[in-house]
């Protein structure tokens, strides 16, 4: 039995320790918040926090993941109330919204290292994520309305 610490509570799981995290959090935890896109961590889709930092899960093995903080998108707000997410809903960016989570968990990661992006900054730190829909203008409005909201707090 492993255990993973996701959101802040404590999973005993059967699994190898090479198993990918996402699948782990998917079918072994029960968030399904974070999705399979590539499995090669060139879409972002699977993106999740590892002690604050933003990983592919699909190509995280679960061994990387023990004994450390593991956030999904589940676990960014208590009651979907995070900037983001409210900016997310604001600006309408999710089409189909298969990417967003991952959209989303990377954009977290880019406002606390980056508090003020400009438009490069949110270019280059979210170029990692694909959205098929083409929804990136929105994107980019959504983490600038958010990083506004988190300056006035």
């Amino acid at each position: 039995m492993i255990t993973l610490k996701v959101n802040e509570k404590a999973y005993e799981i059967d699994a190898s320790i090479d198993m990918p995290l996402l699948w782990a959090l998917r079918d072994l935890v029960g968030l399904t918040g974070t999705k399979f896109g590539c499995g090669v961590a060139q879409c972002g889709a699977c993106t999740v926090h590892l002690d604050g930092e933003a990983v592919r899960s699909c190509v995280t093995k679960v061994e990387r993941a023990v004994g450390k903080n593991i956030t999904t998108i589940e676990g960014l707000s208590l009651d979907n109330d995070h900037p983001l997410q409210k900016a997310w809903l604001e600006f309408d960016v999710p089409q189909c919204g298969y990417c967003q989570s991952g959209q989303i968990m990377s954009a977290a990661v880019l406002l606390r290292e980056n508090p003020s992006p400009t438009d490069q900054d949110i270019d280059d730190a979210m170029a990692g994520n694909i959205c098929r829909c083409g929804t990136y203008p929105r994107i980019r409005a959504a983490i600038h309305q958010a990083a506004k909201t988190l300056k006035n707090k």
